[in-house]
């Protein structure tokens, strides 16, 4: 096929490419070098895969994991698409039979990370039609990128040796430089360069102060059950609290994994696959988790510890909503957390670059405006307006006369000649009688207990406000001491005021156990709908042993919902049903909207309508009996039915020239014994002579000469 539209809807279901799509894809078929950016959920694998399959040749698509290969590539078979994979996760023999393969023409996209990529070059590049290389994750290239990864700059031997070949690199996060950093990393020539929307609007941004750990279970918990047939993820700063929190929630009753570095390879294995199968509602893990999933039913994902640059958080947040649908992201911010993270920079090999971008993290964090124009921003994307869909925009906090709180605690900082911490000034504000703060005498100065009508949780925030206000600063260099700058010493001796956003406490769900759910709200009928589903969905993916998503997503799911396919023909017509998942699975979910709607489950006629828009979408007989699990015999069947009702024409796809008049002279002969001597004589089977009479029948009908 070479019509781009036509791939979109055989193999994907879709019947518009989204913004910047067709470009890009219009610009590789043209042979054009490229770089795209294009957000988490925006489609950049349909970018590639589009061309792939209809350029002639195996594109070579570079990916840096191998579980994100795995998770490209079983969509792609599922939906009759020759692709593999080449990693060390599998038998070397297999390795080499996917190579062969692709010198013999059999596959069109080959993944494989770019070591590998490094050792098998020499033989794609002499034996391998190579219709184009894309190179996904390609901020890894450079060293301004937040997860550069050296090997990633051997990639430029791609031009060299494939020197006529067109590159696609393609990212979801990459600032101003690190965008100029890949073209030359690459030796791109004249690269197209599509910068997409930065914009996620479905999904809503929340910054909640440390709750503390109740609190936190308390909200994590309310997710997990208003999304309970769906999943989420809650990213953890260090192994230790991800395996904490892992815990906690087993034992509050939910299908809780654990995912981290420091587990065998096997492990994390079995708990991504348990994840993405659906089979686990949470999975608590370090930023090791989560590269190029293209689960696209994760409704949520709670960061319990702040990431280390505006990236990272970027990328993480992305994996929520990839359909489109409204998701939710939650940070739990805590200034320990920052303390933490410097002594990473500190430890890291471009202090001065990291340093910068956690500054930025930690003001968008700390930021009482929208958050979503602050991520924006950072991308070099404007915006005019303010989101309505992040905490800052729907709760916009009351802002309040703050000198006094300042003055106290700027107070309390000279008079300890500046050589303590954060929590540390809290307590000697609100006169604790801990060990430390008695021992050091600070029980003894005019400002202990100046503080008292405050509770920790408010004196949290305004200290906070006060930093990213300039009016304190941070001694990481230290032990995070705290100081009062120029500007504090102004507002201290009452030559300037300040205005600080008024604290709110924050509203938490509850941390009931799973068991003791008293009852589920009632659902709309349209959620009713919905739920039936998405249990469909799981029956079909624990038969067949695929993940959910990859039978249908939850936006494909919605337009069912929304629009209620009562037959074949409209089931054809919902995004994200393409031909062989409609052959597939149509029947299934068909019946799932006619018995909600008070109809028999079947539709009169359903198998036979499926063979004729397969036949229609340009398969043969013989491919649709194999999706379909029928005999050839069954779909001619099938097909010679439409052709009666005048609804089949394209009768050279069924029976050849030479069998049609073979078959015709043999019934003006011998009509008694012409289908015996057809079999005998001629081999032509039952169903090809039906189909021939079917025709000869049309062409009477409609006053034709015969053929």
């Amino acid at each position: 096929m070479t019509d781009k539209l036509s791939v979109l809807k055989k193999y994907y279901g879709y019947s518009s490419f989204r913004p910047g799509q067709e470009e890009i894809i219009d610009n590789t078929l043209s042979g054009r070098d490229s770089v795209v950016l294009m957000p988490t959920g925006g489609g950049k694998s349909l970018c590639y895969q589009i061309p792939a399959l209809i350029m002639p040749g195996c594109a070579i698509v570079v990916s840096p994991l191998i579980a994100l290969m795995i998770d490209q590539v079983q969509p792609l078979q599922a939906n009759g698409i020759p692709a593999a994979a080449i990693h060390s996760n599998q038998d070397e023999h297999d390795n080499q039979d996917i190579l062969y393969q692709a010198i013999q023409g059999k596959i069109k996209m080959i993944y494989i990370s770019p070591e590998r990529l490094m050792i098998e070059m020499p033989l794609i590049a002499e034996r391998v039609n190579v219709s184009f290389v894309a190179i996904d994750e390609a901020h890894c290239i450079s060293q301004w990128g937040h997860d550069f990864r050296p090997v990633y700059t051997n990639l430029k031997v791609i031009k060299q040796m494939l020197p006529g070949v067109a590159i696609m690199a393609l990212t979801a996060t990459a600032d101003r430089l690190t965008r100029s950093d890949i073209a030359a990393a690459l030796s791109l020539n004249n690269p197209f360069m599509w910068i997409g929307s930065f914009d996620r609007p479905n999904i809503s941004l929340s910054v909640l102060s440390d709750p503390g750990k109740k609190n936190r279970l308390r909200i994590i918990s309310s997710l997990i059950q208003k999304y309970h047939m769906d999943s989420g993820i809650v990213y953890c700063l260090s192994r230790k609290k991800t395996e904490e929190m892992h815990k906690a929630l087993a034992e509050l009753g939910y299908k809780s994994i654990c995912y981290h570095a420091g587990l065998p390879p096997q492990i994390r294995e079995e708990a991504q696959k348990a994840f993405v199968n659906g089979e686990v509602q949470v999975v608590c893990a370090t930023i090791a988790f989560g590269m190029g999933i293209d689960k696209s039913n994760i409704r949520w994902v709670v960061h319990n510890n702040i990431p280390g640059n505006i990236e990272s958080y970027y990328q993480e947040i992305g994996r929520a909503g990839r359909d489109g649908l409204p998701a939710e992201a939650i940070l739990f911010y805590n200034f320990a957390d920052i303390i933490t993270r410097r002594s990473f920079v500190e430890d890291s090999g471009q202090r001065e670059i990291n340093e910068e971008k956690l500054d930025l993290m930690q003001r968008y964090a700390e930021a009482s405006v929208c958050r979503r124009r602050i991520l924006l921003s950072y991308f070099s994307e404007e915006r005019n307006c303010d989101c309505g869909n992040c905490d800052n925009c729907r709760n916009p906090r009351k802002k309040i006369d703050g000198t006094i709180y300042a003055q106290k605690a700027l107070s309390a900082i000279v008079r300890i000649n500046a050589s303590e911490g954060m929590h540390t000034i809290i307590d000697i504000l609100r006169a604790s009688t801990r060990a430390e703060i008695i021992q050091k005498g600070y029980h003894k100065i005019k400002t202990y207990g100046a503080g008292r009508e405050l509770y920790p949780m408010e004196w949290n925030s305004y200290m906070l406000q006060m930093i990213q206000l300039g009016l304190i600063e941070v001694a990481y260099e230290d032990n995070f001491h705290l100081r009062p700058t120029e500007y504090g010493m102004k507002v201290l001796r009452g030559q300037e005021r300040i205005m600080l956003s008024a604290y709110e406490p924050q509203k938490y769900g509850s941390n009931r156990k799973k068991s003791e759910t008293i009852s589920k709200p009632r659902l709309t009928p349209d959620e009713q709908l919905m739920e039936n589903l998405k249990v469909m969905r799981k029956e079909i993916s624990q038969k067949r042993g695929i993940a959910d998503y990859m039978i249908f997503s939850d936006a494909t799911l919605t337009d069912m919902v929304k629009r209620r396919p009562k037959t074949i023909d409209e089931m054809s017509r919902i995004s994200g049903v393409s031909e062989l998942k409609l052959a597939a699975y149509g029947k299934d979910f068909l019946g799932v909207v006619r018995k909600f709607l008070g109809l028999s489950r079947t539709e009169i006629g359903t198998s036979q309508k499926e063979s004729l828009i397969l036949f229609n979408s340009g398969m043969t007989p013989e491919e649709i009996a194999k999706i379909k699990n029928v005999t050839v015999s069954t779909v001619y069947g099938h097909l010679t039915l439409w052709i009666d009702d005048d609804k089949l024409t394209d009768f050279r796809r069924l029976v050849s020239s030479k069998d049609y008049n073979t078959i015709l002279n043999e019934f003006t002969k011998d009509p008694e014994n012409a289908y015996v001597n057809l079999k005998e004589t001629y081999s032509i089977p039952p169903h090809i002579i039906r189909a021939a009479q079917a025709e000869r029948r049309w062409h009477n009908r409609n006053s034709n000469d015969l053929k």
